[in-house]
């Protein structure tokens, strides 16, 4: 009886997890890939960071961006809201909305934000935007009129991906997730379970890896943050299912493994490529990064921490991880003018404990 009560426990979480999002899984028992190339210890615990609240009570800020001349923009998901924080201020005002973003009960509405290279002359905001019928990505002068450069990306209830970012090449990233359809992610010629390289206007640039495609790597779950080093090498976070969450380091043209391999596994003879990094995904759900000196941070919204790693080179070390369970759920983090770390809360995203003051903006000084 005993056995059959722990094997129908078992069933029980096992659904549970299948059934969550990216976003909100079940605990698993599951613990770090012992073959990671990352070290298998962490090191010694960082000291406390300085922490201060610049803005309260958001509906699920997601985006997060800066202007050249210090202002943020931050991206409401549920409500479509684009807010505007002056350099200094804590009061941050609506600059505009996007009525098309549309969440659902979902994980979709208005995630990602880019700011262009070219802000001082074209003005020019990016957004990566779930609306009724696709996911897309627009853009837009502030408070202007919204014009999509990219339609036609599949949205579902979870995985609509949403990092959005331009790399140090002047070309726009942005992860598609594989809408809960995994077969997308090993299809060369779906868009989602990807990550894309397109041209500012949404065109495919001439050097992307398969001809006439905005296709820059695939095999991937549902990507939503990634960032650069100072060697130009992106780096990228990947919410896993049942067993691993992963960083990547992103090479043109490579494949990521999902849904065939999750966490490092068999790379089939070289066709897919490991991460260089995993965690449990109780102790993750990685979301926004972003790399301050040689240091990746990583939004981990099941973890409720931030995580650390060291670069050198191509190689990762994990670092002791930062906040643990002070501040709910983590989502975007982003580096700040200043070289401070700006991270958002998501408790008030439909699976987390909200706290009054929240949604919020933290900047913490490393």
């Amino acid at each position: 009886m005993r056995a059959l009560t722990l094997a129908m426990a078992a069933a029980t979480v096992a659904a549970v997890i299948a059934a969550c999002g990216s976003d909100g899984r079940a605990a698993t028992t599951s613990t770090s890939n012992a073959g990671d190339g990352s070290a298998t210890a962490p090191a010694a615990p960082a000291r406390t960071p300085r922490v201060s609240t610049l803005a309260r009570n958001l509906s699920v800020p997601w985006g997060l961006a800066f202007l050249p001349g210090g202002d943020a923009l931050i991206g409401e998901r549920n409500s479509g809201r684009i807010l505007r924080l002056a350099r200094g201020s804590h009061r941050p005002k609506a600059v505009m909305r996007i009525a098309d973003a549309d969440n659902d009960g979902g994980e979709g509405g208005l995630l990602g934000l880019a700011v262009s290279p070219r802000y001082r002359r074209d003005r020019l905001v990016y957004a990566y935007v779930t609306t009724r019928t696709d996911n897309r990505i627009v853009r837009f002068h502030l408070g202007g009129a919204v014009h999509p450069i990219l339609t036609g990306l599949r949205r579902g209830p979870i995985h609509d991906g949403g990092g959005l970012a331009f790399g140090p090449d002047g070309r726009l990233y942005a992860g598609v997730g594989d809408t809960g359809d995994s077969g997308l992610s090993q299809d060369r010629g779906a868009r989602n379970g990807k990550i894309l390289r397109m041209n500012p206007d949404g065109s495919a640039p001439p050097d992307n890896p398969f001809a006439g495609s905005l296709v820059w790597t695939l095999g991937h779950r549902n990507v939503q943050g990634f960032a650069w080093d100072a060697k130009g090498r992106m780096w990228a976070s990947e919410f896993g299912q049942n067993r691993f969450d992963e960083v990547n380091l992103i090479r043109k043209g490579r494949n990521y493994g999902w849904p065939v391999v999750e966490g490092r596994g068999s790379t089939d003879g070289g066709r897919f490529t490991n991460p260089v990094a995993t965690w449990a995904t109780s102790a993750a759900s990685p979301s926004g990064a972003a790399i301050v000196g040689s240091r990746l941070y990583l939004g981990a919204l099941q973890g409720r921490d931030v995580l650390r790693l060291q670069l050198r080179g191509t190689s990762a070390r994990k670092l002791s991880p930062l906040l643990r369970g002070r501040y709910g759920r983590l989502r975007r983090v982003a580096r700040a003018p200043d070289g401070s770390l700006w991270v958002t809360t998501s408790n008030r995203d439909g699976r987390g404990e909200p706290r009054r003051g929240d949604d919020r903006i933290l900047r913490v000084r490393l």
